[in-house]
């Protein structure tokens, strides 16, 4: 790029304002032309909301983190509810959690400027901590009891397929992840099922249960093959993260839109912190593709993302 060029591109950053009429697509459109971070989150909503008004477009939702235990079930459930989500890449653990606030049990919030009992207490008290947030051991206790009762019909089943049949098994819950991918046949992969409580009871209670990862595996490679366009969403890397992007870099179809809401930090040379910019060395996102990085707490971004396009589509 020429000096000439690139001055050509520059514009004036926005001093932008707030008034009490400005409603999030105010906000988010006045973002797009500030700076850092801001920036970022304004161009990840304009692509999420040009995935989904792309046909064409499959929509891979990459989850990893504790987003339920920090009350974000709902965001993620209304996500898949809208359509914004075409198929779902998770962790056991989120899904372990999804379970127990479907049946009934909750996570505690904890106030973050008072140690009123330190970690060896709390163990000795059966409370589990994240954080700020506080799990006590009888839920684990409640989803055995749930688990240990299952009639599965097929001990080989793949994994995506015995979620499916997990969630239909599941109380009807208006935030539970689980039940309403079911409803709309999302399929939800999670390639590391077996790192997770739910996935320990499980092997406990169902010793002759063998989940078929590989036929997941082909599948996932399948989708990404046969989407005209793919479109990737990756909250908090992980395991979900390079599950998508390994499917559509075995497949001629490399990303057109990508979006990343993390944390982490490149240098290390970790996958949750690598740049998109990097996956087109890899063939897993088009040169050409439209993408953001926020550097975000995903509690703070994925809401804002999901209010941004919740009423675009209302307003269309």
């Amino acid at each position: 790029m020429t000096d000439k060029s690139f001055k050509k591109k520059l514009k004036k950053v926005n001093q932008f304002k707030i008034s009490s009429n400005d409603s999030i697509i105010d906000v988010i459109n006045s973002l797009k032309d500030t700076g850092f971070n801001a920036k970022r989150l304004a161009v990840a909503c304009q692509i999420y909301k040009e995935m989904i008004n792309d046909k064409g477009c499959v929509k891979f939702f990459g989850q990893a983190g504790a987003l339920v235990p920090a009350g974000m079930q709902g965001i993620i459930h209304d996500f898949i509810k809208e359509g914004f989500v075409d198929i779902l890449v998770t962790t056991g653990a989120s899904l372990t959690h999804d379970v127990a606030e479907t049946l009934g049990y909750h996570h505690l919030q904890g106030d973050i400027n008072v140690n009123e009992l330190d970690d060896i207490k709390l163990y000795g008290k059966e409370m589990n901590r994240i954080y700020d947030v506080f799990l006590p051991n009888k839920v684990y206790e409640g989803i055995e009891d749930f688990i240990s009762e299952l009639e599965i019909p097929n001990n080989n089943m793949p994994v995506s397929s015995f979620l499916k049949f997990l969630g239909e098994q599941l109380p009807d819950n208006s935030n539970s992840i689980l039940k309403i991918c079911a409803e709309k046949e999302v399929p939800i992969f999670c390639p590391a099922f077996t790192d997770s409580g739910l996935a320990l009871q499980l092997g406990f209670h169902h010793q002759d249960l063998n989940l078929n990862h590989f036929k997941d595996m082909l599948e996932m490679v399948n989708l990404a093959w046969e989407a005209k366009r793919a479109g990737v969403i990756i909250v908090g890397g992980g395991v979900p993260k390079n599950f998508i992007f390994q499917s559509i870099q075995f497949s001629p179809n490399s990303a057109s839109y990508a979006i990343q809401i993390t944390m982490d930090r490149p240098e290390p040379g970790g996958l949750s912190g690598a740049t998109l910019q990097e996956a087109k060395s890899w063939g897993k996102i088009h040169e050409n593709a439209k993408y953001s990085t926020v550097i975000s707490d995903a509690t703070i971004a994925l809401p804002l993302i999901f209010w941004y396009l919740k009423k675009s589509k209302n307003n269309l």
